[in-house]
């Protein structure tokens, strides 16, 4: 943790609290000369990171000082985005490597960035015409808003996996609402994966809250399968309110799209006796883990696809 500077704390050191120790040099230089800057770098008190940045010590950059120095090196108006700014903005989780930083087109184009030392992350650098102020979280290092940042990252994600995984859980750990994802995503029309994001974002919407629930729409349209109501509330035997992930209301048909966690044993137990419970109460469930709904959705469908034709029977009773 940083000490806060005093009162007596003169300019140069309320900048380098702010920035984590990270100065352009023409900072540098003008808080405190040229002559003073290249002293401090001679006897090795600061750092020289690359061309036009210094840090104002000698140690392993930490965090906060990659942040800085992606910022700084990209240039004026650069701003953290994506997945980095995302985890910024307090979405865990995310795979924040490299680092991406987003630049006002008008700029020009960036000019390749300089050679960063080993013990800094890559930096990735694109540019946008369209960084309204309402895009701008106020903040330091400067980033865009959480709802920009998802709506980049899942645009330059490595998969559309990983574009629905940020997507998810931005909105199920409740950093950023589909109003807010909407509004960014109608101002960014010609985005990568326009389509997808915003099917992303209707399914949550619909009541979808994770990335499994998500998968498995997807694959009902895909599969030409009729789109199941999401999250259903139900009152189990102790009269306690569990949810549903997927419910043909008509058929009569469940679907629980089963997480890693679902598989230790106390909440194993737990949903076998809802399970039963349902099954009890006249309907049907199929349970299947989340990998395989990614991994062989065609044998998902398959089975979804023949409960929803087969005929209903009260429990009980024996088939025809």
């Amino acid at each position: 943790m940083r000490e806060v500077p005093g009162p007596e704390a003169g300019e140069i050191d309320w900048v380098i609290f702010e920035q984590a120790g990270v100065l352009t040099i023409p900072q540098a230089e003008r808080l405190l000369g040229a002559r003073t800057v290249r002293s401090h770098l001679r006897q090795r008190r600061w750092r020289r990171i690359c061309r036009g940045v210094l840090l104002t010590e000698n140690g392993q950059l930490r965090r906060d000082q990659q942040l800085w120095i992606a910022v700084l090196v990209a240039g004026h108006g650069a701003r953290l985005a994506g997945a980095v700014a995302a985890a910024e903005g307090g979405v865990q989780g995310l795979r924040t490597e490299p680092i991406d930083v987003l630049v006002p087109a008008e700029r020009g184009r960036t000019s390749r960035l300089p050679s960063l030392p080993a013990d800094m992350l890559r930096v990735r650098v694109h540019r946008t015409t369209v960084l309204p102020r309402k895009h701008q979280q106020v903040g330091l290092p400067p980033r865009t808003t959480v709802a920009r940042a998802v709506v980049d990252g899942a645009a330059w994600a490595g998969s559309e996996y990983e574009a629905r995984d940020l997507i998810a859980r931005a909105h199920q750990q409740r950093r950023v609402t589909v109003e807010e994802l909407a509004v960014v995503l109608a101002d960014l029309p010609r985005i990568r994966r326009h389509r997808r994001i915003n099917l992303t974002i209707a399914d949550l919407a619909g009541g979808a809250t994770a990335l499994s629930e998500i998968d498995l729409m997807a694959l009902c349209r895909r599969r030409r399968i009729p789109v199941p109501d999401l999250q259903l509330a139900r009152s189990d035997e102790t009269g306690r309110i569990r949810f549903v992930d997927a419910h043909w209301t008509g058929a009569r048909l469940l679907v629980e799209v089963d997480g890693s966690h679902h598989m230790e044993a106390r909440h194993w137990t737990a949903d076998m006796l809802r399970q039963n419970q349902i099954w009890l109460d006249g309907e049907r469930i199929l349970r299947f883990p989340a990998s395989l709904v990614r991994s062989d959705p065609g044998a998902v469908a398959a089975q979804i696809r023949a409960a929803l034709r087969a005929p209903q029977h009260q429990p009980g009773t024996a088939k025809p």
